[in-house]
């Protein structure tokens, strides 16, 4: 017990484990000689990883350790089936008296003539070896020592699989703590890293600052099917913002569009100016195969100063503000936080917390538009809509939705609004010529990349009842082009559980209309602001018309968005478009006056 308790302390190494094992053996059987060896099966071959002898107590040095080739000697067979290799004469027992040159040479070198070597196994594979050897002469074990150097073979295993278990959480933790595109560490890490520096006393002068460098990967302008993924983009510049950390620059990937530098010392001030300048030259500075590739990048300095002693998180938010006021000015620049926009800050910190809160107090809530068939002058779907009652006020997701985004609250507020909008679904009355209305819900760029989106909506789905068919889930034209074959796998996995999957504010993203023959979408979307225009815009026109022939040609339905005026719905009417959505049929409602408009058709 007491040598078990010793290997599984946190302190104890292998090598000291090893070290313990072998001085407890070396005692109890009253060997000269204890040495551990691991067993390469591939090669064929026994290496010493630790010796130990007893009657000098010493334990020898890594340089002196052996290594035995067993290239078709017995003697690794001579464990099969016993917990331990009892040799009492090593020039008399099977596995060591036929054994080849180099075994033989060891056992004369070293003067030993009887062995008690046990095998160390894990989940039933050999691993190696822990002999006992005896050097005063020939020696018959009893069977007492027989079992304990058995017992000393699954201390080593458990020594092993110490080591394996260690090494195993060490990887959980990095891959918890770290971007798995990048290899840097993550948010999570650096803020971490920022409160233990912030709780620390700094010496008068020593200033701590926050660098947020954010990333636009395609550089606001339209890219060919050929262009990199914004993760390639970003795996670039993380490549060159790694070689301006250093020991006092820790450096992480705190966003899927922005990284982060904390500095600190009594240069941090003039040092973070000088670090921004430098990560704009940076990025700048990146060749690519194709010549249009300019990411941007705009870069936020935050210090931790009297007004920014509020933690760490306040402080990392500091800079991104920073940044983004850097990016409302240029594609490239910075800016260093300012007391102006604190205030402003605070405020969102304190939405943030808010929308944190609004679950437990069920303040969340969904409405739905109707979506109208001009054909059958009927309602078949209905979007829908995140509602937040705060206050005494109804507030629309485009005043919170960015907050969810960046706070990560988005996922699991996905998951209620999944949920949520089945279970409505599954009560909404047929239309009269019992065809089922469509439920379509909004997927946020973080749910469509989360590994889990299509296990909730098959979660979802099955707690309601709703048919698969009865769901479309609506995907904007940007999420899907960020990495295509990421959408691909996941739209694939999609539409496997049955549902339908709408390409969302078409026309008002960077991907190509050549990808539609590859995306297996059901439905598309335009966006209101070509709808706007109609019927005056010619340019509007133009391009409804092109969506519209483009999706009839792909077997594809076409819903056009925010048709607010009877010209409006004439001028798609005439161009072929019969699916509707928008103010002109009726506005966002809860669940009850839904059903009873629905009722009506």
């Amino acid at each position: 017990m007491a040598l078990t308790r010793a290997i599984w302390h946190p302190d104890c190494s292998f090598d000291s484990a090893l070290a313990l094992i072998c001085e407890t053996a070396a005692d109890a059987l009253r060997v000269e000689r204890v040495n551990v060896w691991h067993y390469d099966r591939g090669a064929q071959r026994l290496r010493c990883i630790h010796a130990y002898s007893a009657s000098t107590r010493a334990h020898a040095g890594a340089d002196t350790l052996e290594t035995l080739s067993l290239e078709g000697d017995d003697y690794v067979n001579g464990f099969e089936g016993v917990r331990a290799l009892d040799a009492a004469d090593v020039r008399l027992h099977p596995s060591t008296a036929s054994s080849l040159s180099e075994l033989r040479s060891y056992l004369e070198r070293h003067r030993i003539h009887a062995l008690l070597d046990a095998p160390v196994r894990v989940e039933g594979e050999l691993l190696g070896v822990i002999c006992h050897e005896c050097t005063a002469g020939p020696r018959i074990w009893s069977h007492d020592e027989i079992t304990f150097a058995g017992s000393m073979g699954d201390f080593v295993a458990m020594a092993y699989e110490i080591v394996r278990r260690r090494r195993a959480e060490k990887e959980v933790q990095h891959l918890l703590l770290h971007d798995a595109t990048t290899g840097l560490p993550n948010r999570d890490y650096l803020v971490e890293l920022l409160r233990q520096r912030l709780a620390a006393p700094r010496a008068a002068g020593d200033v701590l600052a926050v660098v947020h460098v954010r990333i636009d990967p395609s550089g606001g302008v339209a890219l060919p099917d050929d262009a990199p993924t914004a993760d390639e983009v970003m795996g670039q510049v993380a490549l060159r913002l790694r070689q301006l950390s250093s020991n006092l620059t820790h450096l992480a990937r705190v966003r899927a569009d922005g990284f982060a530098f904390v500095l600190e010392g009594n240069t941090a001030q003039r040092n973070a100016v000088r670090l921004a300048e430098r990560c704009i030259a940076a990025v700048r500075g990146l060749q690519w195969d194709l010549k249009d590739l300019l990411p941007g990048a705009t870069v936020g300095i935050a210090y931790a100063g009297a007004a920014a002693d509020r933690g760490a998180r306040v402080l990392m938010r500091q800079a991104e503000s920073a940044a983004e006021r850097a990016r409302e000015h240029d594609k490239f620049g910075y800016q260093v936080f300012d007391l102006e926009h604190h205030q402003a800050l605070l405020d969102r910190l304190r939405l943030e917390r808010a929308l944190r809160d609004a679950p437990a107090h069920g303040e969340f809530e969904l409405h739905y538009q109707p979506e109208y068939d001009a054909t059958t002058h009927t309602w078949v779907a209905a979007e829908a809509l995140l509602r937040w009652r705060h206050q005494g006020r109804l507030r629309a997701a485009a005043e919170f939705i960015e907050v969810l985004e960046s706070s990560g609250q988005i996922l699991s507020l996905g998951r209620w609004v999944l949920h949520q909008a089945c279970a409505d679904a599954a009560r909404w009355p047929s239309s009269p010529n019992r065809h089922a209305r469509t439920v379509r819900v909004n997927v946020s760029a973080r749910q469509f990349e989360d590994a889990a989106l299509a296990t909730d909506v098959g979660d979802a789905l099955a707690a309601s009842g709703l048919a698969p068919a009865r769901l479309c889930l609506e995907i904007t034209e940007t999420t899907l082009m960020r990495n295509l074959d990421h959408a691909l796998g996941v739209l694939q996995q999609l539409k496997a559980v049955g549902v339908q999957v709408a390409l969302d504010d078409f026309g008002t993203g960077y991907g190509s209309l050549v990808y539609l023959k590859r995306l297996p979408v059901d439905v598309i979307k335009i966006d209101r602001s070509f709808v706007d225009g109609l019927p005056g815009t010619p340019a509007d026109i133009a391009i409804v018309k092109a969506v519209f022939g483009l999706a009839e040609s792909l077997g594809l339905e076409v819903v056009a968005e925010g048709v607010e005026r009877a010209a409006q719905h004439r001028a798609l009417q005439a161009i072929g478009v019969q699916r509707m959505q928008g103010w002109l049929f009726a506005k966002a409602m809860d669940q009850a006056s839904l059903c009873g408009l629905l009722g009506q058709n």
